[in-house]
């Protein structure tokens, strides 16, 4: 590079024009920044620039010579003294945080830590080695893009349905993605993949992370990957390992491939800690750039960090260029990659201004008042791992959260515990007893029964224990406690009575998820009954044991086709996916409560029956003409009336059918205790007993032109 131009402070980041490139980087405390330019292959260190602009504790150039294609890095100097949090380290390459694409794999060694122990007590000294050589290197891309008439889907809250999938594990095995293409956003983007979500009828992908992130050392060394990605390094580049092309366009492809099948993309997001680790980790990025400036650190001795994660580490939200970099990183996904939204690992941690959690912190208040932020879809995972962190329930107005509530009472009442059904009662109608008291709505609540972490709903109905040996740590990782039953046999069985109430067992925690009021989340592969052979914490198996088979056995294509139906009753029927909570009273003024809550004598539940600890059997009336809600053209909104029966007893139960309408017929739509479950046969007349079967779910149902 020939010329060198002062440039400017903004905005942050390497910014191709279309005549040149401007760099950018902050750091508050460095006395020096070099500017690292790379050979194409990223192996050869060409040149270095000194950065002698410096506006606002911004350090930037302008390389009028700089065409997009061209690696980059960053060297700062400034104090090394790590017991006053200073780790500054020039021999140590770091990454652009703005940076919009890193390529390269990180290829751990010694010299990546800053730092060589000293002795016993951890006194760290300044490491020389250079670490250059075995750094990923940031890449100057070109934004451009024809994005055509691309638009969001913008499904309302209420009528969407979440499938949680791994980019690579969802295609790399599929036998009609192209080779070449499998495990990539291009894979995603295939007619098959794409075809599959929609034959399933799932309205959005929340994709697992996507963002740069690293494989961890220890990992590597057992020959094991970080196959989750929840260890982030860079927060505006698309992790080159599910690109088939190696251009960040193929992941707008996708992104606009889904949009155009009426499917949205959500984005699984890391912002509360980085893969730096904790005091002994690497020096990749945001360490070796302002280590004061950009995590939370001890305040008697910053030589530690504050660890509300679990992870070794926490973003400091209270400095307003972290809050800038994540507010940057948000609107960049939205308005140049186009994706509908976020879900934020443990994003407690995200709230904490001091100590304690604040659910009115200045991230949530910038969120709240940015108007591109602020309409989009915004899921907080909100639990962490610090003091107070479980936050269920309190984040505020314009969130959604995944309610741990919810898969908690859910698992434990289709195990067979008793005294539930109170709990249950809320989880099935939205938890309005987390979520109504501050304004908020039903879809508030994101209802899973399982998620990426923990058990396949397969595996939680085929194991007692967690079975994580493969993950090299004497099966001590992963959580003991799942509310799983494996249904009379550990694992793999040939009992046809276990394998028969084990596939009843599944379709009792599906249906439940389905027909709850909230949003409802399928991990991918639960809806064709996928194992991960008892591991309950597949992190680093990037293998079959997170893939999906995509080579189907007959009962799983049963339960796929039960899924199918599912979704497609849910999407038939606005009084499954109401916009308000059930008031229980008479809204239609005909004497008929929105919902009532009914015993096995057919008769309203009591306040005592409540509380009984033996109760495993509930029945819920919806009246279809009491929504009190208006369709888009401002017309009231009318549907068929429910009965829903729910048993986790183990013995059959008779139920008497209730009358709140004359001449009324229940006709069956399914039986989670009959094969196939939807049934085919005739209805029920009121005053009729139902044979209600031993943990199952029945649905019945009264047509609107049937009712009088």
């Amino acid at each position: 590079m020939s010329a060198v131009w002062p440039g400017q402070p903004y905005p942050l980041g390497a910014t191709w024009d279309g005549q040149g490139v401007n760099f950018a980087l902050f750091s508050e405390h460095a006395e020096k920044v070099e500017l690292c330019l790379f050979d194409p292959q990223g192996r050869r260190e060409t040149e270095r620039i000194p950065l002698r602009e410096q506006t606002d504790r911004v350090w930037h150039c302008y390389l009028p010579d700089a065409r997009p294609g061209l690696l980059y890095g960053y060297r700062v100097h400034g104090p090394y003294a790590p017991e006053k949090g200073q780790r500054f380290n020039p021999n140590k390459l770091v990454l652009d945080p703005y940076a919009k694409a890193i390529a390269g794999a990180l290829r751990w060694s010694d010299a990546h830590f800053g730092y060589r122990i000293k002795n016993r007590q951890h006194d760290l000294s300044f490491d020389p080695r250079d670490s250059a050589s075995g750094m990923p290197k940031c890449q100057v891309i070109d934004p451009a893009f024809t994005w055509g008439g691309d638009r969001p889907p913008c499904t309302p809250c209420h009528e969407t349905v979440i499938y949680e999938v791994h980019v690579k594990g969802f295609t790399v095995r599929h036998p009609d993605v192209p080779p070449q293409l499998r495990g990539t956003y291009a894979g995603l983007a295939t007619a098959p993949a794409v075809g599959y979500l929609k034959r399933l009828g799932v309205t959005a992908v929340e994709l697992m992370p996507v963002h740069a992130f690293v494989d961890d050392r220890h990992l590597v060394q057992r020959g094991l990957r970080n196959y989750w990605g929840y260890n982030s390094i860079g927060f505006f580049a698309p992790d080159r390992r599910y690109s088939a092309t190696g251009h960040v366009n193929e992941f707008k492809t996708m992104v606009k491939t889904l949009h155009s099948a009426g499917i949205e993309v959500i984005l699984d997001v890391v912002y509360n800690h980085t893969a730096e680790g904790n005091h002994l980790g690497p020096t990749l990025c945001f360490r070796g750039i302002d280590n004061t400036a950009y995590y939370r650190l001890g305040a008697d001795n910053p030589r530690y960090y504050k660890d509300y994660t679990g992870c070794g580490n926490t973003l400091n939200m209270m400095h307003p260029r972290v809050l800038q970099l994540i507010m940057d990183s948000l609107r960049y996904w939205v308005l140049e990659m186009h994706v509908d939204g976020f879900r934020f690992d443990l994003a407690s941690a995200l709230a904490r201004e001091l100590h304690e959690v604040d659910r009115l912190g200045a991230f949530f208040d910038i969120i709240h008042q940015d108007p591109v932020l602020s309409q989009v879809k915004l899921i907080a995972e909100p639990w962490d791992l610090g003091e107070g962190g479980y936050q269920v329930g309190n984040f505020p107005v314009g969130w959604t959260e995944w309610n741990g509530k919810y898969r908690d009472a859910v698992r434990a009442y289709w195990k067979g515990e008793g005294g539930l059904i109170g709990d249950l009662a809320y989880r099935l109608t939205g938890s309005s007893d987390l979520y109504s008291h501050n304004g908020r709505r039903p879809y508030a609540s994101i209802n899973f029964v399982t998620a990426h972490d923990g058990f396949t709903l397969h595996d939680l109905v085929s194991y007692n224990e967690k079975h994580n040996q493969a993950n090299l740590e004497d099966n001590r990782d992963g959580e003991s406690h799942n509310q799983s039953w494996n249904c009379g046999a550990e694992g793999p069985t040939d009992d046809p009575a276990v394998l028969a109430l084990r596939e009843r067992q599944k379709r009792n925690l599906l249906a439940t998820l389905f027909l709850s009021q909230g949003v409802p989340m399928l991990v991918a592969g639960d809806e064709m009954g996928r194992t991960q052979q008892g591991n309950n914490n597949a992190y680093c198996q990037d293998s079959p044991i997170s893939w999906v088979d995509w080579e189907l056995q007959p009962q799983q294509r049963e339960l796929l086709a039960f899924v199918q139906d599912l979704i497609r009753l849910r999407k038939a029927h606005p009084l499954l996916r109401r916009r308000n909570f059930f008031q229980g009273r008479d809204i239609a003024g005909n004497g008929i409560k929105d919902i009532t809550w009914l015993n096995p004598d057919g008769r309203e539940m009591s306040g005592e029956e409540w509380s009984q600890s033996f109760a495993r059997c509930l029945g819920i009336y919806l009246a279809g003409d009491a929504l009190d809600e208006l369709d888009r053209q401002g017309q009231a909104i009318s549907d068929d009336d429910f009965l829903l029966l729910i048993n986790a007893h183990h013995e059959e139960i008779p139920f008497l059918l209730p009358a709140y309408r004359r001449k009324i017929r229940w006709g069956l739509m399914l039986d989670t205790g009959r094969k196939p479950a939807r049934a085919t046969e005739g209805g029920y007349r009121t005053g009729q007993h139902y044979p209600l079967q031993g943990r199952s779910l029945a649905v019945l149902t009264q047509p609107r032109k049937e009712r009088k």
